[in-house]
């Protein structure tokens, strides 16, 4: 609809999209939040598939993301991606977060936590370079150290969630 009141009206608008947006803050149903409040709590870890890949990105990045598409007139019309540009399994990710929180992991299959036939999205990579040519944006945290900021902020702040309840 925006789309069209664009191209209809002239209205001034930017599509933005954003991909997997994570940090402090984000909802218990959250994968990283999940593997980081399971693995403060035990060495295991339940998880559902662990191949599906994801754009993570840092609120930040997000954030500044909007902040340049709504203040830079090149980008009215367009649809422009926020993303890292770097994709990650929810097994490597899982591995990722216990190394930073230097902690061993065992991951286990659950099958509450795996999606539904046809419903998961198995691959999900940003092509952000619209993004870099028409706003001059890239990431500036990367996965490493948007995972650290995050897992610190869970640290002190451990009554938000609760590593043995599958929230959905």
């Amino acid at each position: 609809m925006v789309e069209a009141f664009h191209r209809s009206f002239g209205l001034p608008v930017v599509t933005v999209r954003p991909f997997n947006t994570f940090g402090p803050r984000q909802s218990a149903r959250a994968v990283i939040q999940t593997i980081i409040t399971q693995l403060l709590a035990d060495q295991t870890v339940r998880l559902g598939s662990l191949k599906p890949t994801r754009d993570l990105n840092f609120f930040a990045n997000t954030v500044d993301g909007f902040v340049l598409a709504a203040s830079t007139p090149a980008a009215i019309g367009r649809t422009i991606n926020l993303g890292s540009g770097r994709e990650i399994s929810i097994g490597d990710l899982a591995q990722l977060i216990a190394r930073l929180m230097n902690k061993p992991i065992c991951i286990e299959g659950e099958d509450v936590r795996v999606r539904p036939k046809g419903s998961e999205v198995e691959r999900l990579l940003a092509d952000n370079q619209l993004a870099h040519k028409l706003l001059n944006w890239e990431p500036l945290v990367n996965l490493e150290d948007g995972l650290q900021r995050t897992i610190e902020w869970i640290q002190q702040h451990p009554e938000r969630y609760h590593p043995n309840v599958y929230v959905i």
